[in-house]
Formats: C-alpha cells, structure tokens, sequence
C-alpha cells in the first residue's frame, strides 16, 4: 500500500511539472494529485498575496504537506530532473511577508502550516554547562502558540518578535528580533538545533556541531538553502508580571542615550525598545496596548515647522517572590534616565499580555479595517550607531509628520549577540570598531487603497511613489551611513551582491551546494533561474 502511494504521488508529480513547464496550462480545475496535498491553481489565492498586499503573483499549485518528506519528496523530483522542471518552490507560513518573498510565481507554494504541530519539551532543572530547558516544534507552528504551551510548565522562550502570530520556520528563517534581542541575541541566536529540507530534497538535521554549514546558511537565509520543518528552541524560567514602562522625550540624544543607558544594565532590564512620535494618530495608535492613562499632549508644530517627540519603553520582569525587587529596580532605573518632566508612566501586566500586546492594535485595525485591508509599504534598517540621527533627518526629508499613518520603531542592538556565520546581514562596525550598539529603525507604515479625495486613500500612483521614497532612504543610507537592510528587498541580483558585500560569495557557495538549481526562494530574486526573471526584477524594482 505504501508502494503504491509512493508511485501514485510520484505520477501526480510528473503530471504537474509537465503541465507546469508546457506554454499550454493543463491545470485549470481542482484534481486529484495523490497523497502530496497538491492543490492547484483555483486554490491558490492565498498564496498570491501577502500582508504587504503589493505584489499579487500566483503560484500554479500548493502544496499541503503533512510531513517533512512531502516536502522531500517535492524538492528531490524537481531536483533530479534539471531537464524538465524551471519549477520554483517557495515556503509559506503566515504570510507576513511584504514584498511577495513568500511566493513563487507559476511554481509552487509550501503551506507550513499544514505540517504537524506538535511540541515536545525537555525541561532540565539547575542546569550545568552544556544542559538547557528546550522545546522541539514544528517549523509551521506559531509563536503564540508556542507560548501558550510553554508557560504552563513555567517556561518561555528567551527572544522574541513584536507580533507573535508567525511562524518559528519563518522567523528563523529572517532573524526574529524584538525588545529582548539586546540582552538575548535574535531568535536564530536562541535555536540548538534545527531539521531542514535541502533544496536537493534531503531532510537533514543539523546544528552548531553538527552539519553546521547548512544550520547556520538557513538561520536567517531567507529561505534561499532549505526549508525549516523543525527546531529545537531554548527556554527560560517565565516570569509571573512584567512591569512595563514609558517614557517620552523631545530631543534625539537624550531618548538614545537612555536606551543606550537601558542596554548596558541587562541584569536589571528585560526589554529595550523605543518609537518616534509624529503627529496625534501615530500617539493614539502606539497607546492602543498600553493598559494605563497617559497624559501627554504635545505640540507638534506646523506643517513647515513640525516638533518631533519620542518614547522609551522599557520592561522588568518579576519572579514569584522577588516584586519588590524589580519594582525597586524601575525606579532606580527611572532616576537615572533624562525624560521630559512628568513624562514617565509604567503599569504592571501579566507575562502573557505582555509579549502579545500587538495582538490589541490588531483587532483595533482590523475592526477599523486597516490590516489585511491596505498596503503595507515597511522599511527596516539595521544603522550603525555613529548614523542614527542622520538617519532620523533623511526620514523627515522623506516623509510627512503631519500625514503619516503607521509607526517608526527605533531602538539598540549589541552587536556581540548576533552570530556572524548565520547568513544574516548587518552592518560593519564603522570608524569605532569597538562600538558594540547598532540600531533597527523600522517604518512601519499602511497605505490605504481608497480614493486619495477622501484624505486617507492611496491610490496605485500613491503606494508606488511610497515604495520609490522608501527606495531612496535605504539606498541614501547603505551610501552615507553604512546601513543595510533587515527583512531586506532589492529589485536586482546586482543590488543583492551589494547588500551582501564581502558576505556574497559565502552565500552564493552555500546556494551552490544545497539548492544548485536554485529552485527555492524565487520571491526574493537573489538567484533568478532565467533572464526574464532578472528583467522582470529590474522593472519593479525601477
């Protein structure tokens, strides 16, 4: 019976890439293709989008795996026929995704969320070196989830992202960074090991000691070696509260050196971030999640003339036993910041509430319809410290306080947290070698399809003269500032080089060798397999 099954998905997959390498489009209904899940194209309008909602580019199937061999079983056909298949193959998990990285036009999209969810965990008390509380997950499984189950054995992982309903393959698979990463490195710093689908269809485990090579190409590879199905996650003791602080500023050198100031007491502080404040909506829309009355009511200025405020946000957690503590601790922390007067205001919530506070400003948008609804035109950067307030300028020469709709987070990193044989990019240290602070600037804003008569709207015209002001930013600050971008798009093979600097032949050893025909990851547009998909990266990235 298994036999047969093997056969029949075999079959199924030789029907489909014939069909999908024929100028003629045999797949025009649902059909059976076996035991793989191959779903074809009228099921495939999930995948043709993503949340950026910017490009619509449709796959011509999708595959349902219910196992890492199905997905084996996938890459190893079109691997081993180089004569027949141009198919590309493309993982998707939650598709958060801005910039279509997740699809694969006219090839196939790997859903992981369909693979199993189960969770396994390993708990070690006390610990000696070398012993860690750890969980084995499914690379479809989502963060929240993770969590959700985590904590009711008083455990947690140890780094985080913002918005937690992502997956732990795609994470990884970018780096994973939040408030935590100053004192805890990214999320790809906190994985002891992880099971990987080759672009040559091998299912392969491997780890900083074992298969190393491949372990540290996926970890923030951007899906471009392999297809994360499993991950074993370092944990931690999970706190019980978390008291949660803010505190607002109107001046650029007095908010980053209280975050700089934050980032160096890591034994006091659990959580580091900090955002600009632009204009009354962007106030109003960062309080969302934040359980406590804030009296703040600045002047913003003229349109010509525009004040620009900031907000430090800081966490300390408690553990059974130890509130007074931490409570002492924020407030020796708060003395030695340099806040504007009266501006400081914390609250205490629950560990849970907190890492998901996110979740708040979304069921805000989405009831305003203003999340899956609009356009979602994000810029993050990776700056080094000397560029930061060069930085905030070519922002404001760029975009308009006073009309803005979204929110610029800004806050350190350590430098010494990040692994430099993972595949992910940050900038070079600059004039001072030894200076451990870099910052992420994220402009997170949304763009409304709606007729622009109406205020809010932006029209076809208006979203892509946001992705060319965006364009500009980062490449004016790779330029003079030595920046370079994280959850990054470029619209060239050329550009991606440039991205990759002294990386870029590390990188492109490692496609080599475990995607050689380069079917993964064509969303990204780093390895196109043919001249019109470097012609058709250049046009929409011009």
């Amino acid at each position: 019976m298994e036999v047969a099954m093997v056969v029949s998905a075999r079959a199924s997959l030789l029907i489909l890439v014939i069909s999908l390498c024929s100028p003629y489009k045999f797949i025009q209904s649902p059909m059976d293709l076996g035991p793989l899940n191959l779903l074809p194209t009228t099921s495939t309008a999930a995948a043709s989008s993503d949340f950026g909602r910017i490009l619509f580019r449709a796959p011509a199937a999708v595959l349902r795996p219910q196992s890492p061999r199905d997905i084996s079983m996938l890459l190893s056909f079109l691997s081993g026929s180089p004569s027949l298949s141009r198919v590309t193959v493309a993982a998707r998990g939650a598709g958060h995704s801005i910039h279509g990285q997740a699809q694969a036009p006219d090839g196939i999209v790997v859903e992981t969320r369909s693979l199993p969810g189960e969770m396994e965990f390993h708990h070690v008390r006390g610990g000696g070196e070398g012993r860690a509380s750890y969980a084995d997950v499914g690379g479809g499984v989502l963060w929240i989830e993770l969590l959700e189950r985590s904590l009711k054995l008083g455990l947690a992982p140890r780094s985080w992202t913002d918005y937690l309903y992502l997956t732990v393959g795609g994470t990884l698979s970018n780096a994973g960074i939040s408030g935590q990463t100053f004192k805890h490195g990214p999320q790809i710093s906190n994985v002891l090991q992880l099971e990987v689908v080759t672009g040559r269809g091998e299912i392969v485990e491997c780890s900083p000691s074992k298969e190393a090579d491949l372990f540290n190409a996926v970890l923030g590879g951007l899906g471009q070696f392999g297809i994360i199905t499993r991950a074993r996650i370092l944990l931690q003791e999970a706190p019980e509260k978390v008291t949660w602080v803010r505190a607002f500023y109107d001046d650029l050198g007095a908010f980053t050196r209280d975050q700089e100031l934050l980032v160096s007491i890591p034994d006091s502080v659990d959580y580091v971030e900090g955002f600009m404040v632009l204009n009354e909506r962007s106030l109003h829309s960062s309080s969302i999640a934040f359980p406590a009355s804030v009296d703040f009511s600045p002047d913003f200025g003229t349109r010509s003339s525009p004040r620009i405020y900031y907000c430090v946000e800081f966490a300390v957690h408690h553990h059974h036993g130890y509130q007074k503590q931490s409570q002492a601790a924020v407030e020796a922390i708060s003395r030695r910041m340099s806040h504007m007067a009266s501006q400081l205001y914390s609250v205490e919530v629950s560990y849970l509430d907190f890492l998901n506070r996110v979740r708040m400003e979304e069921v805000s948008l989405r009831s305003a319809g203003m999340w899956e609804e609009v356009h979602h035109p994000w810029l993050n950067m990776f700056v080094p410290k000397p560029g930061v307030a060069g930085f905030r300028d070519l922002l404001m020469d760029n975009v308009s306080p006073d009309s803005f709709q979204g929110l610029i987070l800004i806050y350190p990193l350590l430098r010494d947290k990040w692994d430099t044989n993972t595949s992910v990019v940050i900038p070079d240290s600059g004039p001072t070698a030894d200076d451990p602070v870099m910052y992420v600037v994220g402009i997170l804003r949304s763009a409304n399809p709606g007729p622009e008569e109406d205020g809010d709207g932006c029209s076809h015209r208006c979203l892509h003269e946001l992705l060319r002001s965006h364009r500009r930013i980062a490449d004016a600050a790779e330029a003079r500032l030595g920046a370079k971008q994280y959850l990054p798009h470029h619209p060239t093979p050329a550009r991606w080089q440039q991205h990759l600097g002294r990386r870029w032949e590390r990188f492109a050893d490692r496609k080599a060798r475990f995607d050689p025909l380069r079917i993964l990851g064509p969303g990204q547009g780093i390895f196109p397999r043919t001249a019109q998909d470097a012609a058709a990266a250049a046009a929409y990235g011009s």
